[in-house]
C-alpha cells in the first residue's frame, strides 16, 4: 500500500473519530490540518484552517504517530486547551532566511515531480528578485508582489510563486486581492503570418539545418526548443505522428502534423539540427532559435508565431480543443484563454465552409 493510501486511512479513522484534525503530506514530511485559532501576533480574529509541520518523515511509522498528534491535537481543541506555544517551539530553530526557505521549497518541488522548465520560468524567475538573506514574513511577501506591475502576467506570477512559497514556510499571507486582473484574453493578439507567408519564408531560408527547424516549427507547432526534444527515428522512417521526448507540464505527447501535405514538401524526414550547444536550459536552446531567426535570417515575424499558427489552424480543420490543447502541451483553459481571441471572421468563415462541404453532415428535413 503506498503512503497516500494509508494517510488516506488513517484520516478515515480521525473522521470517523470526529476528531477534527487530518494528515496532509507535503513532499517526504507530514503535518496536520486543522481549524486553529490565530497564532500569536497575528491580525486575524476567528479560527480558520491552519497546518501544523510535524517533524515526521511520510512513511508508516511517521503516519502511525502523526495520526496520534492528530488525537492529542484534537482532544485539547475539543476542551479549548490549545495554545499555539508547544507547536511554534518546534518551528523556532528552522531556517528563516528567504534563501533557506528557498532551498527547502525547491527541493520539495523536484521531490514532487516538478520540472526544472516550469522552476526556471515559473518560481527561480520571481525568487531571484527578493533578497535572500533577509527573513521570509508576510509583509516583506506582500510588499516583493505589490513592486510588480500590477495587472500583469509579471504580477500574477509573483502571487502564485510567493503565495506557494509562503504556504510551504506556513505564513499567514493572502495574496488574491493583489493578484489584478491579468488574462491571455486582455493582451493583443499578434500579427500572424498567413500561411502562404509561412511557405514562402521556408524557402528563402539558406541554411538547410534551420530551414527544418522551422518546417517542424511550423508543420507541428513545437514551441521553440522542443525541435531538439523529439524522437527522430520514426521521423526519418517517414512517420508523420511526431512524438515530443521533452517532459512539459503535461508531459511528453504526440502530435499529428497539420498540414500533412508540409511533411513531404518541407522534407522533414530529412533531419537537419543545427550545431548549436544542448547543455543548456530549455529557456536557453529557445532563445538561440528566436537570435538565429530574428537576427540572421531576420523573418518578418516571431518564430514563435508559428505554433501560434499551427494552432489557429487547427480550428479550421475542426480538431477538437481538448485534442488540440494536448498536442500543444498544455491545458484546455490555457489553450481556449489564449487562441480563441485570436481567430477571426475569416478563420471562422473557411471552419463553416469546411464543415459545409463534408459529405456526411447533416441535412435539413425534406418536407415535400
Amino acid at each position: 500500500m503506498d503512503i497516500d493510501a494509508r494517510i488516506a486511512q488513517a484520516n478515515g479513522r480521525l473522521k470517523a473519530g470526529k476528531v477534527g484534525v487530518s494528515i496532509e503530506r507535503l513532499g517526504g514530511r507530514l503535518r496536520l490540518r486543522a481549524t486553529l485559532p490565530p497564532k500569536p501576533g497575528s491580525t486575524q480574529k476567528r479560527d480558520f484552517q491552519q497546518r501544523i509541520s510535524l517533524d515526521l518523515r511520510a512513511n508508516p511509522a511517521g503516519i502511525k504517530q502523526a495520526e496520534a498528534e492528530a488525537k492529542t491535537l484534537g482532544g485539547l481543541i475539543a476542551q479549548r486547551a490549545f495554545n499555539w506555544q508547544p507547536y511554534l517551539k518546534s518551528v523556532a530553530t528552522a531556517p528563516q532566511t528567504i534563501a533557506d526557505w528557498v532551498r527547502r521549497f525547491e527541493a520539495d518541488y523536484f521531490q514532487r515531480g516538478g520540472t526544472e522548465t516550469t522552476w526556471r520560468g515559473d518560481y527561480w524567475k520571481v525568487f531571484k528578485q527578493i533578497p535572500a538573506d533577509e527573513l521570509l514574513t508576510a509583509d516583506l511577501v506582500r510588499a516583493a508582489v505589490e513592486r510588480t506591475p500590477a495587472n500583469t502576467k509579471t504580477r500574477k506570477r509573483a502571487c502564485m510563486a510567493l503565495g506557494m512559497l509562503a504556504k510551504f514556510a506556513n505564513l499567514e499571507c493572502e495574496l488574491s486581492t493583489l493578484s489584478g486582473n491579468y488574462s491571455p484574453r486582455r493582451v493583443v493578439p499578434r500579427d500572424l503570418p498567413d500561411d502562404r507567408t509561412i511557405a514562402e519564408c521556408f524557402y528563402q531560408l539558406k541554411n538547410p539545418a534551420w530551414r527544418w527547424v522551422f518546417g517542424m516549427m511550423a508543420t507541428y507547432g513545437l514551441r521553440n526548443h522542443e525541435v531538439f526534444k523529439l524522437d527522430l527515428e520514426p521521423l526519418r522512417d517517414g512517420c508523420k505522428v511526431l512524438q515530443v521526448l521533452e517532459a512539459t507540464k503535461t508531459g511528453s505527447r504526440r502530435v499529428w502534423a497539420c498540414y500533412p501535405e508540409w511533411f513531404e514538401e518541407f522534407e522533414l524526414r530529412s533531419v537537419r539540427l543545427p550545431n548549436i550547444d544542448l547543455n543548456r536550459s530549455n529557456e536557453k536552446i529557445g532563445n538561440s532559435v528566436t537570435d538565429y531567426f530574428r537576427k540572421t535570417a531576420k523573418l518578418p515575424f516571431p518564430p514563435y508565431s508559428l505554433r501560434h499558427c499551427w494552432a489557429v489552424r487547427t480550428l479550421e480543420f475542426g480538431l477538437a480543443d481538448t485534442l488540440a490543447a494536448q498536442q500543444m502541451g498544455h491545458s484546455v483553459q490555457v489553450h481556449n484563454d489564449t487562441y480563441h481571441h485570436w481567430i477571426n471572421e475569416d478563420t471562422h468563415q473557411r471552419a463553416f465552409d469546411t464543415l459545409m462541404m463534408r459529405g456526411d453532415r447533416p441535412r435539413p428535413p425534406q418536407v415535400n
